[in-house]
């Protein structure tokens, strides 16, 4: 995990796909509102007015979803395409237009719809495109004529839901398809280093907003080229799997592992330095318990640093940890170092047991 929060349930997909939707519509509606209000045969004075505040309001809307959307309230973005339903039946029943290119204007909060809204809200707009058109076409032609346009009009407003629909569902699974892939290693499934420094600001940024522990773990294979050298390039993948794998175990729900390259992998944890440093061993007893190495299981250098007890800012965390790995390195491999403690722990891997694969 990414430490992402799931905000799915705000109902709207893309803000600023919305408003740029919202912006051009009105900004096309504006002028064709006043030049077919004014041309409106047998208008009144009163009506003229009534068509320029209308364009007016709906010009001055448009302009405001263009260059200021975040300035309206999120519930706009979803009862946009209802309020547009309402405008457009009650503009054609004023006009008395029942006209197949009238109708056509209920194309756009079906589109709205389908491209930025939930499912459920999908249906709710049809069913109200719906209504509106009865409205409009049982009133102004009859139950006859009109029943048979709004079946045909409902039909096509259907369907164009459908397909718009389907195809963003399939738009939506390749962009995940593709967000996994620009942020996973391709070796080990692991997230990689850009997917790595993104969760580290925002987890840098959670710390010196609200408070809490980010802890930065470490980890080289040690020895890692000779493993290449004497037993090839694809058992030195095996053991970085086979790393990787331990990893992702250990790290579980409380943070993100990472492969940023080569034999160097990172843990960041949303935890304090005691459980950074119980996640570190139990990694280290997951390593030694692998047995289908040919070269057995490589052993590990781990640098462990907390933010805020070791560094104030995250690139100061990353230097600390660095400082651990280098510290563990140096001092004989195959152990933990804690910055700031400057102490090394050799855990202890021949009492472990590993779990068999279920």
């Amino acid at each position: 995990m990414l430490f992402r929060t799931d905000r799915s349930g705000e109902g709207l997909r893309d803000l600023h796909g919305a408003s740029r939707s919202v912006a051009y519509l009105a900004l096309a509606a504006a002028p064709y509102l006043f030049f077919t209000g004014i041309l409106t045969p047998r208008i009144t004075t009163s009506g003229i007015v009534a068509v320029l505040v209308t364009a007016l309001v709906v010009a001055v809307a448009g302009v405001v979803c263009l260059r200021r959307p975040e300035s309206l309230p999120r519930s706009f973005w979803l009862f946009v395409p209802a309020i547009t339903t309402v405008v457009i039946t009650a503009l054609n029943l004023a006009t008395n237009d029942a006209s197949t290119g009238a109708q056509f204007f209920y194309l756009w909060p079906i589109l709205y719809a389908a491209n930025f809204l939930r499912r459920r809200a999908i249906y709710l707009n049809l069913a109200l495109v719906s209504v509106g058109d009865a409205a409009v076409v049982l009133t102004l032609l009859g139950p006859a004529r009109g029943t048979a346009d709004l079946v045909a009009t409902v039909l096509a407003m259907s369907m164009t839901a459908v397909v718009v629909s389907s195809l963003r569902g399939r738009a939506d699974r390749l962009r995940r398809v593709l967000e996994r892939q620009a942020n996973a290693d391709a070796l080990t499934g692991l997230a990689n280093r850009r997917s790595f420094t993104e969760a580290l600001t925002r987890e840098g940024a959670r710390v010196a907003a609200s408070g809490g522990s980010l802890a930065l773990v470490t980890v080289d294979l040690d020895h890692f080229k000779s493993i290449n050298d004497t037993y090839g390039h694809t058992e030195g993948d095996r053991a970085l799997q086979a790393v990787a794998s331990a990893m992702r175990t250990v790290t579980g729900d409380t943070g993100v592992a990472a492969r940023l390259g080569g034999d160097e992998f990172v843990m960041l944890l949303r935890t304090g330095r005691r459980t950074a440093v119980t996640v570190a061993e139990s990694l280290t007893r997951a390593v030694a318990g692998i047995t289908d190495l040919p070269g057995g299981a490589p052993s590990l250098s781990i640098g462990v640093a907390v933010l805020p007890g070791d560094a104030g800012t995250v690139d100061d965390l990353i230097t600390a940890s660095d400082a651990a790995l280098y510290h563990a390195k140096t001092s004989g491999r195959g152990r933990i170092s804690v910055a700031g403690e400057r102490l090394d722990r050799v855990p202890d891997v021949r009492s472990f047991v590993p779990h068999p694969r279920p």
